[in-house]
């Protein structure tokens, strides 16, 4: 990493910090440059304004997550195993991050469901393709049954959006991972038994 590329990312962990904590109306490119202790004249070499500081700040914090993510399934080699600690690791880190989940409960649109336009359509595109992987790998090894890995995919993101926003503004840990927990065994455990 270049020295730009670390002023970069200490200006979106300071954007972060801010925006979490006042959220976007609230927070100023004034506050941030404080933060940083630089005038907010030096971090416009950076951002041309607040929304572009504020997307870069979430874009930064949603790559964090996804990064930790892969490479906890990096370290499994069994499918099923991967796909578990996939779906557990992400919610466990949202659990943990104080950051990320105020700056959901201040903007669930974020995990926008039904957007015309997502401001973070390439980072939910690399989730998706993440969980579209892991399902190949599956379908592949015949530890899935065979299915439309494209759709499914999309299908999982959306459960694990609707979950995440349902569940974000509740700082009950327990009461998420009981509903995490449904999630998860339903998705994976099925509905139907064998038996007729």
């Amino acid at each position: 990493m270049n020295k730009k590329e670390a002023r970069i990312e200490e200006i979106c962990a300071a954007a972060l910090k801010s925006f979490s904590t006042y959220g976007y109306r609230k927070t100023t490119v004034g506050d941030v440059a404080a933060e940083l202790g630089m005038t907010q004249s030096n971090l416009y070499f950076y951002v041309k304004d607040k929304k572009e500081l504020y997307e870069r700040a979430v874009s930064f914090a949603l790559d964090q997550w996804q990064q930790y993510v892969q490479g906890e399934i990096e370290k499994e080699k069994d499918v099923k195993h991967r796909f578990l600690v996939m779906c557990t690791k992400a919610v466990e880190y949202l659990l943990e991050n104080d950051e990320m989940r105020q700056l959901l409960v201040r903007d669930p649109d974020i995990f926008p469901m039904f957007a015309d336009e997502d401001p973070y359509e390439a980072i939910n595109d690399r989730s998706a393709r993440m969980i579209r992987s892991i399902l190949e790998q599956g379908m592949a090894e015949s530890a899935f049954r065979q299915l439309d890995a494209g759709k499914t995919s999309q299908v999982i993101l959306m459960i694990y959006k609707m979950l995440i926003i349902h569940t974000y503004i509740r700082t009950d840990k327990e009461f998420i991972q009981d509903m995490f927990g449904h999630v998860l065994d339903l998705m994976t455990q099925g509905l139907f038994t064998n038996k007729r």
